[in-house]
């Protein structure tokens, strides 16, 4: 007699494709809305709001907010303990598969959301660990996590809010990609960098498509760099009109 617990009626003809993400939206039989990805031996089953795994850590909404909520108890001096640190990393991998959902379905403002959640919980873990070797093993992915940030955030201001808005956040988070690696004295490996060639030659495929010129935050830049502050001036009152709806998070 079939098992209740089998899940092959689940995943019939939803084939694995390796290389690729299979993610879909499905309604549970309580109406609850929930995200699926196909993996290799079954899928993984997402709740859509807050964290993944539909679990609230000691009450919070997510483990992040419950460890932010320890700084404020302990004080500033707050560090993190070794289970706190593999508990962290739980969330950190939860928020990673579902933004690959998100990217895959083209749903990008959860995208940027989920990814915002994990760039600022990166900088948290930064400040609060003991361990140096802990941390860099999560900073040698901020550039993919602040990729996949840059790259939504540009590709839901085309859907909602058009070509030149899209290009002026591909160009504020080729800032940031920059800002980053001053931080880490590598300015010298930018240029060549892949994930910045990769953002640079997204721009001008949207510039290409759309027929665009220099935007408006671009011939300010320009302006500025000549010293014209006449025509700066111009354009600052032009883009206060048309004030980007996504700014990239600090």
């Amino acid at each position: 007699m079939p098992s209740s617990q089998d899940i092959d009626s689940v995943i019939e003809g939803w084939d694995y494709v390796p290389g690729e993400v299979n993610a879909r939206r499905i309604t549970a039989s309580n109406g609850r809305k929930l995200l699926q990805m196909r993996v290799d031996m079954g899928l993984l089953q997402m709740e859509i709001d807050l964290r993944p795994d539909g679990t609230r850590p000691h009450g919070a909404e997510t483990y992040f907010d419950y460890l932010v909520g320890e700084v404020v108890r302990e004080g500033e001096e707050f560090e993190l303990s070794s289970e706190q640190c593999t508990e962290s990393d739980r969330e950190f991998v939860q928020y990673y598969h579902r933004r690959l959902c998100w990217l895959s379905l083209r749903e990008y403002g959860s995208a940027v959301k989920d990814a915002d959640h994990s760039l600022a919980f990166m900088d948290f873990v930064r400040e609060h660990s003991p361990d140096e070797e802990w941390i860099l093993s999560h900073e040698q992915y901020r550039p993919f996590v602040l990729f996949h940030r840059i790259q939504a955030g540009a590709l839901a201001a085309l859907d909602d809010d058009g070509p030149e808005l899209a290009i002026a956040e591909i160009n504020r988070g080729l800032e940031s990609f920059h800002d980053l690696f001053l931080q880490y004295d590598a300015e010298d490996q930018f240029d060549t960098d892949e994930l910045v060639i990769r953002l640079r030659d997204m721009r001008e495929s949207v510039r290409k498509r759309y027929e665009l010129g220099n935007t408006l935050d671009e011939q300010l830049a320009e302006a500025v760099k000549s010293e014209n502050y006449e025509l700066a001036a111009q354009l600052r009152d032009q883009m206060q009109v048309i004030e980007p709806t996504r700014p990239l998070g600090d």
